[in-house]
């Protein structure tokens, strides 16, 4: 397990790293607000991003403001960035937004095998339906997709509704593109971490 995070963290920062040097960037926008601190205006931009990520689902999705409403947290990776070649990886960082808690900020990374050049982005919005679904995210040093939670992908159907029969799982997620909703996409080994600043 140990071997596999390596190599998790490896990938996603040769992807990273990659990017930056092209000229990318996968950090959040960040405001000049005077006298606020880096790691504050860190929170700020992802704050920022990641309401304008959920306003594109709300837009694009018929249903999914509901959806949204009903979870006990939200958590919001405004932009995940996948790259490589070959080994690939994919980074975002995110807030958790409950219900009367302060947010909290997660980094989010996953390997990718496959023909993959040049990069994308997209915004990932995991949905966690239960308290007790988010009370084991939220106690874990280190979330994996698959084997900490299963999630189901929802995706939106011919009329434009969100497919709820999909929802019926305590964590559930939606993967938006530039195109929309991205659907038969697994998140499978993607693990999320606490942010330490």
């Amino acid at each position: 397990m140990q071997r596999r995070d390596f190599m998790l963290k490896t990938a996603a920062s040769f992807a990273v790293t990659g990017l930056l040097s092209a000229g990318c960037t996968t950090s959040a926008t960040t405001s000049s607000t005077p006298g606020m601190t880096d790691s504050a205006k860190r929170h700020h931009g992802i704050d920022t991003e990641a309401s304008a990520a959920l306003s594109r689902l709300n837009t694009m999705a018929k249903g999914s403001r509901e959806l949204v409403a009903k979870a006990s947290g939200v958590l919001v990776f405004p932009s995940v960035i996948a790259a490589g070649l070959g080994i690939g990886g994919q980074y975002g960082e995110g807030v958790l937004r409950v219900h009367n808690l302060p947010p909290e900020y997660y980094s989010l990374a996953s390997l990718s095998v496959g023909l993959q050049i040049g990069a994308q982005s997209k915004a990932i919005i995991f949905l966690f339906m239960t308290q007790d679904a988010l009370n084991k995210f939220r106690g874990s040093e280190g979330w994996r997709v698959g084997a900490d939670a299963s999630v189901a992908v929802l995706k939106v159907g011919a009329d434009g509704n969100v497919d709820v029969s999909a929802a019926s799982g305590p964590v559930t997620a939606f993967v938006l593109e530039n195109a929309g909703l991205m659907a038969n996409l697994t998140l499978e080994g993607t693990k999320i971490t606490p942010l330490k600043n």
